[in-house]
């Protein structure tokens, strides 16, 4: 008996530990309030930075596009005749929204064989290994959010037929608007950041 109320009690203890961590921030328009509230993020993104030379401002205009800050989020379910949920589109999942394949290469290349797509740290490593990829195959800098955003969404096979697709060309507009805001944002409080010595969840 003792036994059982001692697992529940950690079951408990974790569910509520990854529902702290992982919510969605309050304010995910707002990088220095995103990592006021989620300061461990702040240390991830910084490493991720430092590892890949992919801005922090970058990684989060991607991730606030693609899940918006959801370690849960999917592609919606599609529908038959409007009404039966069907299939989803993709395999996409997480922060990142990396599929299956593209995620099973980046564990491959790098090695991280225990990354999970529902993790932050994870997440933030998978786009400064592709951004980091992009610019390699495609020449793209890491600071050219539009560009870096179109390969994320389209893949570098497909980045070349950009041009044809309003869709996506509207998407990277939109990551590059986002960038520039939470790149200003940051200059704000980049000090103040750095600074900290304690860690909020």
């Amino acid at each position: 008996m003792i036994n059982f109320l001692i697992k529940k009690s950690l079951i408990l203890f974790i569910i509520f530990f990854l529902s702290a961590c992982s919510s969605i921030p309050k304010n995910t328009a707002n990088s220095c309030s995103i990592f006021n509230e989620r300061y461990l993020w702040y240390k991830h993104a910084k490493k991720t930075e430092k590892k890949w030379g992919t801005p922090i401002y970058l990684q989060l205009a991607i991730i606030k596009m693609e899940s918006s800050f959801d370690w849960l989020a999917k592609p919606p379910r599609q529908k038959l005749f409007k009404i039966v949920p069907y299939k989803r589109p993709s395999s996409s999942f997480g922060y990142s929204q990396a599929v299956k394949g593209t995620w099973r290469q980046y564990k491959d290349e790098t090695g991280n064989k225990y990354a999970t797509r529902a993790r932050f740290k994870d997440s933030v490593d998978f786009i400064g290994w592709y951004t980091s990829k992009t610019e390699k195959i495609l020449k793209v800098p890491k600071t050219d959010a539009f560009k870096q955003y179109i390969a994320y969404h389209e893949g570098w096979g497909n980045y070349k037929n950009y041009k044809n697709n309003k869709k996506v060309i509207n998407l990277a507009n939109r990551v590059e608007k986002q960038s520039n805001i939470y790149k200003k944002q940051l200059s704000d409080c980049k000090k103040s950041l750095s600074t900290k010595k304690y860690i909020i969840f």
